[in-house]
């Protein structure tokens, strides 16, 4: 408090224990960080092309094909180390944007590879005395890869990548048309994007690739390209003949032979079927040639196994001719990818549309002058204009103008948030009134937005179990299915001397329905969608293993400090004392804690200042540790403190006048004193506001008591409310606090929880939700997701709050709710819960249908066509479309 305030706070003022990290080289590490036994082995991690970079070091510049590498530097873990370790490596030429992760022990550091390498920015680490984590140096890159969207796409770019040189790990994500690998630093981009080619899938651009604009624009950004590519073109030319076919040989009953190859004859209705099965497998027999070619057992592998069976047997059989089953699979299985690449579109558009919500953009003042140039040209420090209506280009804080700001993009709040000089901003949140100059604090890529988009990106390599269980499934699925098909089609002909051509028909039936599509693609689409549809409403989740796992939490452990609270003191109460009035306790007040630190004290000043209270002069001010504070207010002698304070000082708190002699009592006073106009401030009041979770200061003279001002940490308004909806919904709730058990239980009660846990360390922290986890079996904790970050690791699934602009918190907690609002927290276990509901329909239905249209094969129940509309097309759009009601839960339904 005040130059040397060290008065400490009373138990119930609502803080938590916590500690915080010193600033500059005081940083608690040992003997300036050193570190022994620097590795000589490069970095590990991620490194990714990226369009442009930040402030650079020594004479370089932002390069526009610069690359990102990522370092593990475990010991970099305080304020002081990132900084020496950012200065070595801003040292080096050609280095740009360097950001130093102390949380994490990581190194992100954007470089012009024609100008320095990452071993030369390992050595400037090593050289700042920071071993770089022992690992091959790589980066990681991400190609696009359009076509690939389905799970059989994947694994024959899987098995491409596989032995493609330079390639240490793959990823493919078909859900968002996108490959990551991890190359060795001195991998040819050339001969990846050659091996992606190879297996039959084009590569239309990679992370940081000017490309990647354009590609946008030519691979499906607009759903309805879909139906007027060339394969939709081939395929409806195809159905044309198929329908052609049909109609010579049943409606007209054309029999004439129009042509004779090697013996065999054709009928008119025969080259109208093979005309149509050219066309629409086309695309089919391609990529059946590149899953044979990359040994991949898939549905483009079987489907060209059935229909060129179909055609090998017409043309050797003689008589008997399979020409328009052949013609069906074709037309139907290209209509049915399609389908499959119209559904994918849909789920990929749900993650364009975040990446669409920052402009291209912006106007940037320089010498007096406005210019509009690419977002990915503007440096730090740069001041942008944002006019009216328009999208704020990047994170940064206002320097010049007030206005409303409509933050729903990142925050997912629905009313506009004031914003004026000193406030800070997020790129692609709008501009809705008044004109802002706002200062550049983070370059292109590492806004708030763009982290975002990485990480719902990312959170597709997080799979679920139940994702791994579909994948181990449909490994042995297709196989079988396989061999169910072949003794189907042998069997019966051979065994029971039964017609071949029937058989073998449904025997190619059987392998249409050995695809496991729409099988495998029930989880990823539904994880997409729910973390997609959560990000634009301001829940940002890492993966599908913390959705999966929120949707099943039997209990939610809260923090109560900023989380159940505002976080924040305030004044609650004034009791004047003795004929003063409120305005004269505020004033005294005022004048004792204006030179304070101390949180109390500043709420005080803070709340009289809003209320108009003159300020007093103020003399010889002193703490009184432990206490509370002295000084001469107008030259009179003043104190403010606890109450123990004040009995030290001879004042009798059991009977003290509250109002002048003349004044009319309430029947409340009456009651709480015996003695006329006294009241008992040991025995009631104190304890009453105390008991309210409220601390309470005592302010007064030598000689009199002036009044008492009552400070808390005011519950937020929703959170009784959000605490009664997740009880509802079956969760019980514990509040954990560092508080003493009385302002504990005074919260608790106010709130509604189920139960709480008072006077907590950290560290205690840890142990209550561990005790929880036992109890429960699952648990989620919600904290700010800095102090309470070894609790939120402890638990099923940590939930920050109010993440927006935090990098810790974005790293560090499994979900993040990005504004500071504890109602989202139902909207997030209704999203997560419904999100299980509508996985396991996927799987079971597909799995289902796939069953009884296999037990109704042999039966003859089952055709071609609709083995491949329902078995394959209708299940493919139906899981998509199931997948896509996640998008429909709103926070405020």
């Amino acid at each position: 408090m005040s130059e040397h305030d060290e008065r400490d706070p009373d138990p119930g003022d609502g803080a938590d224990a916590s500690t915080n990290p010193p600033d500059g080289d005081s940083c608690g590490c040992d003997d300036a960080c050193e570190v022994e036994g620097a590795s000589e082995s490069g970095a590990a991690g991620e490194t990714r092309t990226d369009s442009s970079v930040g402030e650079s070091g020594g004479d370089s510049s932002p390069a526009a094909n610069s690359t990102r590498a990522e370092f593990s530097v475990p010991d970099m873990d305080c304020a002081s180390c990132a900084n020496k370790v950012e200065s070595s490596v801003r040292k080096l030429d050609g280095v740009g944007d360097v950001d130093p992760r102390a949380t994490t022990g990581r190194l992100v550091v954007g470089y012009d590879p024609d100008r320095t390498t990452p071993d030369d920015i390992r050595g400037n680490i090593e050289g700042a005395g920071y071993a770089v984590e022992d690992g091959p140096s790589t980066r990681e890159v991400s190609f696009t890869v359009p076509d690939m969207d389905c799970a059989s796409c994947a694994g024959k770019v899987e098995n491409a990548l596989r032995g493609a040189p330079g390639v240490l790990s793959y990823e493919t994500r078909p859900t968002t048309g996108t490959a990551v690998v991890t190359l060795a630093a001195d991998a040819d981009l050339d001969s990846v994007v050659s091996a992606i080619e190879a297996a039959g899938y084009e590569v239309t651009g990679t992370d940081g690739d000017e490309a990647d604009a354009d590609a946008d624009a030519d691979t499906g950004t607009d759903r309805e390209s879909v139906w007027r590519s060339t394969r939709a073109v081939k395929t409806w030319i195809s159905g044309g003949f198929l329908a052609a076919g049909i109609a010579a040989e049943y409606l007209f009953g054309l029999e004439l032979v129009v042509a004779s190859v090697l013996g065999v004859s054709f009928t008119v209705a025969e080259l109208l079927y093979i005309f149509g099965a050219a066309l629409g497998g086309q695309a089919i027999l391609r990529n059946g040639y590149y899953s044979a070619k990359n040994r991949s057992l898939d549905i483009d592998f079987l489907m060209s196994a059935a229909i060129l069976s179909a055609v090998t047997a017409s043309l050797i059989s003689g008589p008997t001719s399979l020409y328009f089953e052949a013609a069906t699979l074709a037309f139907l299985f290209s209509v049915s990818e399609l389908l499959e690449r119209y559904s994918m579109d849909r789920t990929r558009d749900s993650l364009r549309e975040l990446m669409d919500l920052s402009p291209d953009e912006a106007t940037v003042l320089r010498d007096g002058v406005e210019a509009v140039v690419p977002v990915e040209e503007l440096e730090l420090g740069d001041v942008v204009a944002v006019k009216p209506g328009e999208k704020i280009p990047v994170d940064g804080t206002v320097v010049t103008g007030d206005s409303a700001v409509n933050q729903a993009p990142i925050t997912g709040e629905s009313v506009p948030v004031d914003k004026a000089e000193g406030d800070e901003v997020f790129a692609g949140t709008v501009n809705e009134a008044g004109y802002l100059e706002v200062r550049v604090e983070s370059v292109a890529g590492d806004d708030t937005l763009s982290r975002i988009v990485s990480m719902v990106e990312d959170a597709q390599s997080n799979k679920t179990e139940r994702e791994q269980f579909v994948e181990r499934f449909s490994s042995y699925y297709t196989p079988v299915m396989v061999v169910v098909a072949v003794a189907v089609a042998a069997i019966p002909p051979i065994a029971f001397g039964l017609d071949w051509v029937t058989w073998f028909v449904y025997g190619i039936t059987m392998l249409v329905l050995a695809c496991p599509c729409a099988f495998v693609i029930s989880t990823p689409v539904s994880v997409v969608s729910g973390i997609t549809s959560a990000a634009k409403n301001g829940v940002l989740i890492k993966g599908g293993t913390h959705l999966e796992a929120m949707g099943s939490v039997e209990a939610i452990a809260v923090d109560k400090t900023g989380t159940l609270t505002k976080g924040e003191l305030t004044v609650t109460d004034v009791v004047p004392l003795n004929g003063n009035s409120e305005e004269d306790v505020l004033r005294c007040a005022r004048g004792l804690e204006a030179r304070s630190e101390h949180p109390i004290g500043e709420a005080i000043v803070t709340h009289a200042e809003g209320t108009g209270v003159a300020a007093r002069e103020v003399d010889d001010f002193e703490s009184v540790t432990g206490k509370g504070v002295r000084a001469d207010l107008d030259g009179v002698p003043h104190f403010a403190g606890k109450p123990g304070f004040f009995e030290e000082l001879g004042f009798d708190l059991e009977h003290v006048h509250v109002t002048g002699p003349d004044e009319v009592l309430s029947e409340d006073i009456r009651q709480l004193c015996d003695r006329h106009g006294c009241l008992n401030l040991v025995e009631d009041t104190i304890p009453r506001l105390q008991s309210e979770g409220k601390t309470v200061v005592v302010v007064g003279t030598e000689d009199a008591l002036e009044g008492l001002v009552a400070v808390a940490d005011e519950v937020r308004p929703d959170a009784r409310e959000t605490v009664a909806k997740l009880r509802e919904a079956g969760l019980s709730v514990v509040m954990l606090t560092g508080d003493n058990e009385g302002t504990a239980r005074a919260i608790a009660e106010q709130v509604g929880v189920d139960d709480f846990r008072a006077g907590l360390l950290p560290e205690d922290k840890v142990a209550a939700v561990e005790g929880l986890l036992d109890e429960y079996g699952s648990v989620a904790m919600v904290g700010d997701g800095i102090n309470d970050a070894p609790a939120l690791a402890t638990a099923t699934v940590g939930v920050a709050m109010g993440a927006a602009g935090t990098d810790t918190a974005l790293e560090t907690a499994d979900i993040a709710l990005m504004a500071d609002d504890l109602s989202k927290l139902p909207y997030l276990y209704e999203l997560s819960h419904r999100a299980n509901g509508v996985i396991r329909q996927n799987i079971w239905a597909s799995l289902a249908i796939k069953a009884v249209l296999a037990v109704g094969v042999p039966f003859g129940y089952v055709s071609v066509a609709l083995a491949v509309l329902a078995g394959d097309a209708g299940m493919t759009m139906g899981v998509t479309g199931n997948a896509m009601r996640l998008a429909r839960i709103r926070p405020d339904e």
